[in-house]
Formats: C-alpha cells, sequence, structure tokens
C-alpha cells in the first residue's frame, strides 16, 4: 500500500507547528459561506412563493371546473330577455375564495349567471334560445385568480 504524503504547508499543519490561518483567510471564507447561505435561502423563498401560487391557481381552477359542472348538471334556467338566469353556488367554498361570473356586459358579478349567448356569432343575445354562456371567475382575497368559460344548452330544445 501507498503511503500519503502531505505538503509541508499540511503536514505543519497537522503537527501543530503551523502558525494558523490569516484573518483574510478567515474572513473570505466566511463571505463564501455567506453568499452561499444567501443563494441557498433566496432559492427556497422563490420555491415556496410558486408552491404557494400553483396551489391557489390549482385549488381556484377544481373550484371552477366543479361549479361549472354544478350548473350543468342544474334544470336549465331560462334567462329573461335582456337578462341573466341565475344559478346556485356549490355548497363548500374554501375560506379566502369567492365564486362570480361575467353579466352580459362582461362585468364581474358575485352571482353565477348564464347569458343567453349566440355561438356562431359569439356574442350574447336578447332572447334566450336554449344556449347560455357561463363565464366564472374564482377570486382569492378579492384578487382574480383563474376564470373558465362554459355553457349551458337546455336538452328541451332541438339544435
Amino acid at each position: 500500500m501507498k503511503k500519503l504524503r502531505l505538503n509541508s504547508q499540511a503536514r505543519k499543519a497537522f503537527q501543530g507547528n503551523s502558525r494558523g490561518f490569516s484573518l483574510i483567510e478567515v474572513v473570505i471564507a466566511i463571505a463564501l459561506i455567506g453568499i452561499i447561505a444567501v443563494a441557498v435561502l433566496s432559492a427556497l423563498s422563490t420555491a415556496s412563493i410558486a408552491l404557494i401560487i400553483a396551489d391557489k391557481r390549482a385549488t381556484a381552477e377544481s373550484l371552477a371546473r366543479s361549479q361549472l359542472e354544478f350548473v350543468k348538471n342544474q334544470d336549465y334556467n331560462p334567462a329573461p330577455n335582456g337578462g341573466e338566469a341565475t344559478y346556485p353556488e356549490i355548497t363548500y367554498i374554501p375560506d379566502g375564495y369567492t365564486i362570480g361570473s361575467f353579466n352580459r356586459g362582461d362585468e364581474i358579478v358575485e352571482d353565477v349567471t348564464g347569458v343567453p349567448w349566440d355561438s356562431e356569432k359569439h356574442e350574447p343575445v336578447y332572447e334566450d334560445k336554449g344556449l347560455q354562456r357561463i363565464k366564472l371567475v374564482i377570486k382569492h382575497s378579492g384578487k382574480v385568480v383563474i376564470t373558465l368559460e362554459g355553457y349551458k344548452r337546455n336538452p328541451e330544445i332541438e339544435e
């Protein structure tokens, strides 16, 4: 087996004959450790913020899809001429989240509404002919997180 030979400076350090590290060497080492620590903590902070945002978005998307399916499973509610149909909200909404929708004028309202829709012209119509646009908006702490658009068709009207 080969013996590992240490250079003279390392050998002196292990034998106790070394004068030690200079102040500059210690300060540089501490500075490097500090820079590495800041980089690691910054990366962890950014990752945790991204995780929180992704969680809010996933929750909002799940709420929007659940609400849209809930509306589609309800009986068709004809809208009055020039107005919107109103549908109930799902029963469980996590704290901090609200469900709303867009009305005929594309303004956010607190109710879940169905706007009579013309699929050929892609615009609202005055008279409900059996197709409604449901455009949901999910907010968290008052800020819009996601919007989801779907359509509800009256099954009693032939296409």
